[in-house]
């Protein structure tokens, strides 16, 4: 017998019992970032390897450790895309879509990172985003994170996320305060983790966020690098967090709130939620200005932020655990007899007809009554309907209400839609 082939690691199935609420998921955000007036963008899951040195830095952990990266048979050095921001602006750029120009973008697909897989984190995983561009005030952050807070309304979870935001300067004042952390970092490197103790010298910002509680102890007179912020980058987050009040947005200011990508720079956000345990981020994001030229294009504004949909269903299905629809059919079509089966395709295809929204199942395979109804319950439907062969002859429907009691009725093919409406909602 051969062996049986299983999925990589950390690659997951979408099975139809789960299918369902990712389809809901994507067309709510796509719902939400239309009434925005954001179009959608589609980039090749491969690029060039050096698209990623080049903007997500060198010396991060996602270059290092987490890219799968291969060279083809021409000897190019390829690899999967690890997160989504990079391939909108070598898009944006390669199609003259950036420069005096102001654009609204999302999207939507796999991503893939050689990380340890746990819960809600995956080595294919899935990410929605928004790009803006050519727009350098503090009203185009408070839009990007407007919208992320109408997503959460959406799903009606907005009580269970709370809004962390900081700065973090121009490259100039972050790189003074870069030493002014490394100083501050040596004089305790006997209480830093080996990790730390490699972040400081390659990415210091990133030891702020380490998870190691007796990191953060060390960490608790660390200089804030809210306090050497450039002249510009105080009025800006000022604004920010200004008309982030005005307009009804609670938030928390996390000085220690960094991204693990090199290219951000003033505004940096987190959604953060305390139902999925450690894994408590749901959607980061910030501004990336010098991005876009240093990939190549003209000096252009940009924010944006991402969110993980694997984290997203988890943190859904957690929340609304009762709540979940896990039925594959609103309607239930039997047939009993050869000539009822026949009229069984015609009576679900006038259904599809008249009530396109209705998810409609047909019994295939013959079987009694009892059989067919027992794999009606299975779907979750609220109605079946029993064909057999009077019904097919006088051209009629029986139907029977599955779920709340009612009494079973019998109706003339042409009247079944008007009869249906009430009972599948």
């Amino acid at each position: 017998m051969a062996k049986t082939i299983q999925a990589i690691r950390g690659m997951n199935d979408c099975l139809p019992e789960v299918s369902g609420i990712w389809q809901q998921v994507e067309a709510t955000l796509r719902q939400v970032v239309a009434s925005y007036g954001y179009q959608e963008i589609r980039t090749p899951i491969v690029e060039s390897t050096d698209l990623f040195k080049r903007s997500i830095g060198e010396v991060t952990d996602i270059v290092e450790k987490e890219m799968y990266t291969f060279e083809d048979r021409n000897g190019d050095s390829l690899t999967l895309r690890p997160e989504g921001t990079a391939s909108c602006v070598r898009a944006g750029n390669e199609h003259g879509l950036l420069y005096n120009q102001q654009q609204r973008l999302w999207y939507m697909g796999p991503m893939f990172r050689h990380e340890r897989p746990q819960k809600g984190r995956y080595r294919q995983f899935h990410q929605f985003g928004v790009e803006t561009y050519g727009l350098e005030g503090p009203d185009i952050d408070v839009e990007v994170i407007l919208l992320s807070a109408r997503i959460w309304k959406a799903f009606g979870i907005a009580n269970h996320v709370k809004l962390q935001i900081n700065s973090l300067g121009s490259n100039e004042a972050r790189q003074a305060y870069r030493e002014a952390l490394i100083a501050f970092l040596t004089s305790r490197a006997d209480q830093l983790d080996e990790d730390s103790l490699r972040r400081m010298e390659s990415n210091p910002l990133r030891v702020l966020d380490s998870k190691n509680p007796e990191v953060q102890a060390a960490l608790a007179d660390a200089p804030s690098l809210l306090d050497h912020l450039d002249d510009e980058s105080k009025q800006h987050f000022s604004l920010l967090c200004e008309r982030l009040t005005q307009a009804g947005i609670e938030y928390e200011i996390n000085p220690r709130l960094v991204r693990g990508l090199d290219y951000y720079n003033r505004t940096v956000f987190e959604w953060v939620t305390e139902s999925l345990g450690s894994q408590g981020t749901v959607c980061a994001g910030g501004r990336y200005d010098g991005l876009v030229e240093q990939l190549g294009g003209k000096a252009t504004p940009a924010v944006g932020f991402a969110m993980g949909i694997e984290r997203l269903v988890l943190l859904l299905t957690t929340l609304k655990a009762d709540e979940q629809d896990t039925s594959s059919a609103d309607i239930f079509v039997t047939a009993l007899g050869d000539d009822a089966a026949v009229y069984a395709l015609t009576v679900a295809e006038h259904i599809r007809d008249t009530l396109p929204a209705a998810r409609v199942v047909m019994h295939c395979g013959g079987g009694n009554l009892k059989k067919q109804l027992k794999r009606a319950d299975k779907t979750g439907a609220g109605v079946a309907l029993l064909l057999g062969s009077e019904e097919a002859q006088q051209r009629q429907v029986t139907i029977k209400p599955l779920r709340d009691g009612q009494e079973q009725s019998t109706v003339a093919l042409d009247a079944l839609d008007s009869a249906l409406m009430p009972l599948i909602g």
